[in-house]
């Protein structure tokens, strides 16, 4: 097969490292890409935002399948128009990334198919939403409605902290996302991610993982787009994934197709574990970033087969398979992320870190001069497997503190939950 994956992040490096494992696998193309992507596959230089430029590289190259990783391209429709030039595609429509593109959106599907989620109101002005948040007093949480990559969401344990959230969003902070708010009772529980392969009719459960959003040790700082993620999550027994299933999939999927949007790609549950079960926090239309790295590190079966039975609807008949081991990845970070990152210092010592096993999937690096330069938020993501979440933790920090990158930073306490549990469930 030949393939072209787009994006250019740490979860795309993930997915070209596994699809180039692949027997199947001819050739793989990927745009923009970076330079660990370029290890795996030939970097093409696209405008991906050009979908008719997109499809016509597909049609010279004889492209046999185009998987989406970021959900910027989804939610602006670039699976729709490629299929239309009769292109197959990993991702879903335009309409079904309205999970991910609009939080009002699948808030409103969740009071319509009695799917558990936190209490919200949706508003679009400053005052309305400002006269909620007093009504109901915090903790709560506001979020900006459309795509802010990953740091459009306050957790506001404060009323004043809430309403300085309120107004970031309609002073403009996050662009159109925030032209909209959604504002969400605050939940209590463990966090966990739950994916699963979808093909409009089938959801097949793809693995758990933990995230840490927070860019500071002990779960504090500012949101981020996740210092560090660990698989599998140990909070998601095989009790609670078949509630997740029950409960908040199939009903998301039925709602989906009942609406002419039916789902087919990747289906991402942001999850609340409350003393009553699981609630929905939000979804996201496309694998996660760093959960897909540790979903990739563990995951036995051909990547490449999955992705074609998702395509070509055919889920029902597959399973996936999943080593025992738990991996965790951390996240290095350039000085000033999430505010403005410094770019362009010098990283060394990769190839001294992966010699023990370790992954080093790169999110925002470049090449200057012939040296492998930061050039992002989130510049790499530091991977290690291991028969507990402990001991990947040890493998993976131990790999990280062989990188010679001053100008980083990473949290040393990712995995902490499941370290201080003790063990690890297999899910």
């Amino acid at each position: 097969m030949r393939v072209l994956l787009i994006g250019s992040g740490g979860r795309e490096h993930a997915l070209a490292w596994k699809i180039a494992a692949s027997p199947l696998l001819t050739k793989l193309y990927a745009s923009p890409g970076n330079p660990g992507i370029g290890r795996e596959a030939e970097l093409v230089k696209l405008d991906i935002a050009d979908h008719s430029a997109v499809a016509a590289f597909c049609q010279e190259q004889k492209i046999d399948l185009v998987v989406v990783g970021p959900e910027g391209p989804l939610v602006a429709g670039i699976a729709d128009d490629l299929r239309a030039w009769g292109i197959r595609v990993f991702g879903p429509s335009k309409a079904a990334a309205r999970l991910e593109g609009s939080k009002g959106f699948t808030k409103d599907l969740c009071a319509k198919y009695d799917i558990p989620t936190a209490a919200y109101g949706r508003f679009g002005d400053l005052a309305s939403a400002k006269a909620y948040v007093e009504k109901m007093g915090a903790p709560i949480v506001i979020k900006a409605d459309g795509l802010a990559a990953g740091k459009g969401v306050t957790v506001a344990m404060t009323l004043e902290e809430a309403l300085a959230a309120l107004d970031a969003c309609f002073d403009g902070s996050f662009g159109a996302a925030g032209a909209e708010v959604v504002v969400e009772e605050f939940l209590t529980g463990e966090e966990a991610s739950f994916f699963c392969l979808c093909d409009g009719t089938t959801a097949l459960p793809f693995g758990t993982a933990q995230d840490h959003k927070r860019v500071g040790e002990g779960d504090t700082g500012p949101n981020t787009g996740g210092m560090g993620a660990y698989s599998p999550a140990p909070v998601m027994t095989p009790e609670m994934v078949e509630r997740t299933m029950r409960e908040i999939i199939e009903p998301t999927m039925r709602g989906m197709a009942e609406l002419g949007a039916p789902f087919a790609g990747v289906l991402f549950a942001g999850l609340m574990i409350t003393d009553k079960g699981p609630k929905l926090i939000e979804y996201n239309t496309r694998f996660g970033d760093p959960e897909c790295q540790v979903l990739m590190m563990r995951l036995k079966d051909d990547l490449l087969v999955l992705l074609n039975a998702a395509v070509d609807g055919q889920l029902a008949h597959s399973s996936a398979r999943w080593r025992d081991e738990a991996a965790l990845t951390v996240v290095m970070a350039a000085r000033g992320y999430p505010g403005t990152p410094e770019k362009g210092s010098v990283i060394r010592g990769l190839d001294e870190a992966a010699a023990d096993g370790a992954q080093i999937f790169h999110a925002g690096t470049a090449i200057n001069g012939g040296a492998l330069v930061a050039n992002g938020g989130r510049v790499l993501n530091v991977t290690a497997t291991g028969a507990t979440v402990g001991e990947a933790q040890s493998q993976a920090y131990a790999a990280l503190d062989r990188i010679d990158w001053p100008q980083g930073f990473c949290r040393r306490d990712i995995g902490w939950q499941a370290v201080a549990r003790g063990k690890v469930g297999a899910s």
